[in-house]
């Protein structure tokens, strides 16, 4: 393995684990905080997921000499931050999690229940992710009109750096966070020494509960995104690179990983999406075999990143949430627009992905069980019967 180690690979490596860490870290405390989570169990359900997202890539990696590269459930956070509390707290909550995981490992190991999975027709898959996205995307709106002042520096940064290396948007939008916080906004007495004592990594276990509130608004919901945007696309970009992994024991691996994340208030660690194709890419080396150690360092980084998960929730928590709220919207703005492309494409499923996305975007739950459940539900009903006037009519 020393062999195949290059500057190269090492550069990639750290350069994906923080694009990884830093672009999408706001989405997943703002996902763990809207179902219950205190700022303490924000910070150890982020350490949780970093930590085991790291190691899991690097045993993944080691194991398998692909480039494999682990991520947490982006769209599941920005489920969890749309579905808001539930009944039974953040304790049903993280429930919800382990179910989630227990799912992922049997659709593993189980070929019908992944098949299952992939059979969710693409449209409404990506229809009930955009409604999910649609409201933190609203988020950068709502900083402006909250104070100019504050808001409006993060977005251009987000846009100017864009416009030249899209790759870097939202991490420049978060250092710009980080100017406004220190130099915009009055910091209580105190507060940079509570930062300085959450240098000690923040752990803290959950005590899970187990309701029909959260198997439904929650788990199956959470199961699903993870599944069709992280877990699913995931394998497409190794196959894209030229890769041939058995998807199943990957699926499970990350569901393993994602049992172990969740008593510490983690949601779900899977394949990575977008990172995926960095360490996968001929950026990484121009060797396909030796691409593999851009992904170990990767994860390497991401367990240092989530030890300092502490110093990183406290920080953000001397900000007006609708800020944070603001950085987690932008770094969600191509995921968005690629879900809402993918869900209104095909012309005869196009008013079942419209039903699915406006019941899912409208928030509203019936029975206790959010609205991601009922618009896919509504928009499935919908494209059957569909399906079934078209075949009458033949």
């Amino acid at each position: 393995m020393l062999k195949d180690f290059s500057v190269q690979a090492l550069f990639m490596g750290v350069l994906t684990a923080f694009v990884g860490f830093a672009s999408s870290f706001a989405v997943v405390l703002q996902g763990l905080q809207a179902v219950g989570a205190t700022d303490g169990q924000a910070a150890s359900g982020l350490m949780a997921l970093s930590i085991s997202m790291g190691i899991c890539g690097i045993v993944l990696s080691a194991v398998t000499r692909l480039p494999v590269s682990i991520a947490w459930s982006t769209p599941g956070a920005a489920l969890l931050a749309s579905t808001g509390a539930i009944e039974g707290g953040f304790d049903a909550a993280v429930g919800a999690f382990l179910i989630c995981a227990v799912l992922i490992v049997v659709a593993g190991l189980f070929k019908p229940l992944g098949r299952a999975v992939a059979a969710i027709p693409a449209p409404l898959a990506n229809a009930m992710l955009a409604g999910v996205l649609l409201g933190l995307c609203f988020a950068p709106v709502k900083a402006i009109a909250f104070n100019p002042l504050l808001g409006l520096p993060i977005i251009l940064a987000w846009i100017v750096v864009g416009a030249f290396r899209r790759l870097w948007a939202v991490p420049a939008a978060l250092g710009v966070f980080a100017l406004v916080l220190t130099f915009g906004i009055d910091i209580p007495d105190g507060a940079l020494a509570s930062i300085g004592r959450s240098l000690v990594p923040t752990i803290e276990i959950v005590r899970p509960v187990f309701n029909l509130a959260g198997l439904v608004s929650v788990a199956l919901p959470l199961f699903i995104v993870t599944m069709a945007s992280q877990n699913i696309p995931g394998i497409a970009v190794l196959k894209v690179n030229l890769y041939d992994p058995k998807p199943g024991p990957l699926f499970a691996v990350t569901g393993f990983f994602s049992v172990l994340s969740a008593p510490f208030g983690g949601h779900a660690v899977n394949l990575a999406a977008i990172t995926a194709a960095m360490c996968a890419g001929q950026d990484a080396h121009a060797d396909p075999q030796r691409r593999y150690w851009a992904a170990m360092i990767s994860g390497a980084g991401y367990v240092v990143f989530g030890l300092l998960a502490g110093v990183v929730t406290a920080f953000v928590a001397l900000a007006p949430p609708i800020l944070i709220q603001a950085v987690a919207g932008l770094a969600l703005v191509g995921a968005f627009s690629g879900s809402a492309m993918a869900a209104f494409q095909a012309p005869e499923s196009r008013e079942a992905a419209a039903i699915a996305f406006l019941v899912t975007a409208s928030g509203v739950s019936f029975a206790g069980i959010s609205g991601a459940f009922w618009g896919l539900v509504a928009g499935g009903l919908m494209l059957a019967l569909s399906r079934f006037v078209q075949a009458a009519r033949k």
